[in-house]
């Protein structure tokens, strides 16, 4: 576990380094980018595609790991639109909590029990 962490600890970093250096320098208009890409029919938009498809999954799962309840579905969507910025705080958070208990980091403290 605790090489788990360090890896979303050095995700976190790098992700936010990098999203601070790309507004920057490109400003705030992501979604004109990425969804311009997705039109073109092109392996950038392929990528942006199967990216959404991932922050699709990670939200569903944050929302189910909280078993749906309207906070649940608000962390679903940060999830989704927070990306790994998000996912890697709550996980290093759950990784906390859970104690190191792999099963109750994926299922919930419920679910696990």
């Amino acid at each position: 576990m605790p090489l788990f962490r360090l890896f979303l600890l050095a995700c976190l970093i790098t992700i936010t380094v990098y999203t601070g250096v790309t507004i920057a320098h490109h400003g705030m208009s992501l979604m004109p980018v990425f969804l311009g890409d997705i039109a073109a029919m092109a392996w950038q938009g392929q990528f942006n595609v199967d990216f959404t498809c991932f922050l699709a999954l990670s939200a569903l799962w944050v929302s189910w790991w909280h078993q749906f309840s309207p906070g649940g579905l608000a962390l679903g969507v940060a999830a989704f639109f927070g990306g790994m910025l998000f996912l890697s705080i709550y996980l290093l958070i759950h990784t906390a909590r859970s104690g190191g208990d792999v099963k109750t980091l994926l299922l919930g403290e419920a679910r696990a029990a």
